[in-house]
């Protein structure tokens, strides 16, 4: 029996020294795991500084544009409140006011302000959602990446088994330990996020919401101001 297939051997080596003996097929596997996983974690971290900004800038925003007499003095202090969801759509609407007050002294066309707010509303929920559909491909890829790497692992590991002509689990375990890394790999990648893809799934909901309630606010905001 070689020293390789001791279990005092097995005890002693390291996840690293594992990855490090592993074949071109199950390191290209881990690779692209640790590509995702990386990928993953870069989103994760600025998509909560953006999601922390947006709130923050939103709740300021709100608060100023409740305390302005007219759309006019929003507009003059709208640019100390970037980056911020809630400016860029009165920035869509304030431009449609100010469309139709020079076309035809007045907004006479409602339906085309709320249009007009709606596609700044989506052109934020866009940004906001930048970039989400690569935690949510992690979460539903890596598993069966990491299984593929595993799966491929252990006939390989069966393979040599059989060409040493030995029934030994001592014979087999080094090669299984190697195969389960890439189980463990695709898992690490996928669970962090699928738990992150739902709350931010769950964040996005929450501004859109305050996008919304916005837009009704803008325009009784601007009724209100024509009207005086």
């Amino acid at each position: 029996m070689t020293p390789l297939a001791t279990p005092a051997f097995l005890l002693q080596m390291s996840i690293w020294d594992m990855v490090s003996r592993s074949k071109p097929l199950p390191l290209t596997v881990l690779i692209i795991l640790l590509v995702f996983s990386i990928g993953s974690w870069a989103i994760i971290f600025a998509k909560w500084m953006t999601f922390s900004r947006a709130r923050t800038s939103n709740a300021r925003f709100l608060r100023a544009f409740r305390k302005a007499t007219s759309l006019d003095a929003v507009a003059a202090a709208v640019e100390q409140f970037r980056p911020c969801p809630l400016a860029t759509v009165f920035d869509f609407g304030y431009e449609e006011v100010a469309r139709q007050i020079k076309s035809h002294g007045t907004v006479g066309n409602k339906v085309a302000l709320e249009r007009t707010l709606q596609l700044g509303m989506s052109e934020e929920l866009a940004k906001l959602e930048r970039h989400m559909s690569w935690l949510a491909t992690t979460a539903s890829v890596s598993p069966f990446i990491g299984l593929f790497g595993t799966v491929w692992g252990i006939i390989d590991a069966f393979q040599g088994l059989g060409q040493a002509g030995s029934a030994s689990l001592r014979a087999v375990a080094p090669g299984i330990s190697e195969a389960l890394i890439a189980t463990a790999m695709g898992l690490a990648a996928a669970i962090p996020a699928a738990v992150f893809y739902n709350y931010y799934g769950h964040v996005i909901r929450e501004i859109g919401a305050r996008m919304e309630d916005f837009g009704l606010e803008f325009l009784n905001t601007s009724e209100r101001s024509l009207g005086d």
